[in-house]
């Protein structure tokens, strides 16, 4: 791996992928996403790997998408090509051959956020603090993070997040089963390890087949949403509403929709 954005490491048969961009509240930029696809390649090469755990250095899991790359390619790249290759990611996330387990902790925004739900689990620090604000910025949710939380907390909660941008905290995300524990800042590495491990000790292919029963309940749905959000992330980019509201907000004004 060429990127420090991410970096991967080794506890036995589990791999600890840490989000390395703690100035910036480790909010994603093009670089850690290629960096994140570079790991997760690395993992599906590995047939040692058991289970994986998806962390981050400093105070924050992810602040979400770097805003001042939103809409903004920085290669020779089509929008719904540059969607469907993070998108692709997330799928192999959600496909991979190990559970993967996040260990969240300050803020966890926007499409971050979302890729959190990709994963198997989730356990947080008291400090979490979780928001979907992308339709403040004109976009979309579309890694899949609005059908898997209907999955978890229903339609109205999920139309809440998405639409206020609301903050929901680690007690709320327990409460409606987004994360599955609670714990405390310092005792965060060591009970996502414990978990780790504890699921690298069970007999791998029974894993495997767990996984595979869950999926077959859970994921297609996911997948089809992603899909589709391709698809309407694309004519948001594409919409006068958008152009609009980048305008106003570079002319410090008020933007006059029009819904198209």
């Amino acid at each position: 791996m060429g990127s420090t954005l991410i970096t991967l490491e080794y506890d036995g048969p589990v791999a600890i992928i840490s989000n390395n961009r703690p100035e910036k509240h480790n909010a994603a930029n093009d670089e850690m996403d290629e960096a994140f696809r570079d790991a997760l390649a690395e993992l599906y090469a590995n047939p040692e790997v058991r289970a994986a755990i998806w962390r981050a250095n400093g105070g924050s899991w992810s602040s979400g998408r770097d805003v001042s790359q939103i809409g903004i390619r920085t290669e020779d790249i089509d929008n719904l090509s540059f969607i469907q290759r993070g998108q692709q990611a997330m799928k192999d996330v959600i496909r991979a051959p190990f559970p993967i387990l996040c260990a969240l902790k300050g803020w966890v925004i926007g499409g971050s956020f979302e890729r959190s739900l990709c994963c198997d689990l989730r356990i947080a620090s008291e400090d979490t603090r979780f928001m979907l604000p992308e339709v403040k910025h004109g976009v979309l949710t579309d890694t899949g993070g609005m059908a898997r939380l209907l999955q978890m907390v229903g339609h109205g909660v999920t139309m809440d997040l998405v639409l206020t941008g609301r903050v929901m905290g680690a007690e709320e995300a327990l409460r409606h089963g987004v994360i599955s524990r609670i714990v405390s800042a310092e005792e965060l590495e060591e009970t996502a390890l414990e978990m780790a491990q504890a699921i690298a000790k069970s007999p791998a292919f029974t894993v495997k087949m767990a996984r595979r029963n869950m999926g077959l309940m859970a994921n297609q749905l996911v997948v089809d949403s992603i899909d589709e959000e391709a698809t309407t992330q694309t004519l948001v980019f594409a919409s006068d509403d958008y152009a609009e509201m980048k305008a106003a907000r570079a002319e410090e004004r008020e933007p006059k929709y029009r819904g198209r």
